[in-house]
């Protein structure tokens, strides 16, 4: 079987890429919740015309969301599909992976505070 060239290959890991993000979109209620958010949050930003710099943390800060929220499911469910039963070590694996979230979602809320209390108030 011929190789795949660099272009075929690159436009499958898209393609891959695009589907995981759809079944996190899809399968994951912590996900829907937060491109809620993400839609409140793009609407407000050109609600209240933001600068290119706030866009760009605020981009940051909501790639960061949901980014850490998809590698914290990724690893709930190899950790689920490697021990299904109740496990201590799995269950700090899991934690540690949602304390990641938690600690990337405070700082994204922080930033929005900075951008958004000024233009409120």
């Amino acid at each position: 079987m011929p190789k795949e060239s660099f272009l075929v290959n690159r436009l499958k890991s898209v393609g891959y890429a695009l589907r995981g993000a759809l079944l996190l979109i899809r399968t994951e209620a912590s996900i829907k919740i937060q491109v809620f958010i993400t839609l409140v949050m793009t609407a407000l930003g050109f609600y209240y015309d933001i600068s290119n710099t706030e866009w760009i943390l605020q981009i940051f800060a909501i790639a960061m969301v949901l980014g850490v929220e998809g590698m914290n499911t990724a690893v709930e469910k190899v950790a689920d599909y490697i021990q299904p039963e109740f496990d201590p070590k799995i269950g700090f694996i899991k934690d540690i992976s949602a304390g990641a979230v938690m600690l990337v979602s405070i700082a994204a809320s922080i930033i929005g505070c900075i951008i958004y209390i000024p233009k409120i108030f």
